[in-house]
């Protein structure tokens, strides 16, 4: 269902960075038990972080405030689609219920194509617009194997 509460957040977030001139429209607030727990809008321009994208500082905040990397019991509200970078970030958190605003349809036709990554991503890494080459696995299997070994290491 989502509230639209935490959303008119995300998206009063947007406009407030976007006109500071910390970065493109984009807003994120991540909520626990009714309560925000994570800020964040779009940073990328004002810190030269291409990273710095809503999502990625609402969740970087919530996890600093919940002292977790693992945001499984809170829910995401978002004024835009995530694109597939903050997509992922969002799975790796395991945030379960993402809410958004505006499409990436909608964010194209603004200028911010993130279809063209989300294109890119079932291709076959030969075809893709990135070169992506395999280099040194034999030496970086090494790591694997002691990482595989260790036995006090935090699953996550």
């Amino acid at each position: 269902m989502g509230s639209p509460d935490f959303m008119r957040e995300a998206i009063r977030l947007a406009d407030e960075g976007m006109q500071g001139g910390r970065g493109g429209p984009f807003g994120c607030v991540i909520v626990r038990q009714g309560e925000i727990v994570g800020r964040g809008n779009n940073r990328v321009t004002s810190t030269n972080d291409p990273t710095a994208h809503a999502e990625v500082t609402a969740i970087r905040a919530a996890c600093a405030q919940l002292k977790t990397f693992q945001l499984s019991d809170c829910e995401l509200y978002t004024s835009c689609e995530p694109c597939p970078m903050c997509l992922s970030a969002i799975y790796w958190a395991r945030i379960p219920t993402v809410f958004y605003g505006n499409t990436r349809g909608d964010a194209a036709a603004i200028g911010f194509d993130d279809d063209f990554i989300y294109q890119q991503i079932p291709l076959p890494l030969e075809k893709r617009a990135i070169a992506i080459r395999p280099l040194l696995r034999d030496e970086a299997q090494s790591t694997f194997q002691r990482w595989s070994a260790k036995s006090d290491k935090i699953r996550y």
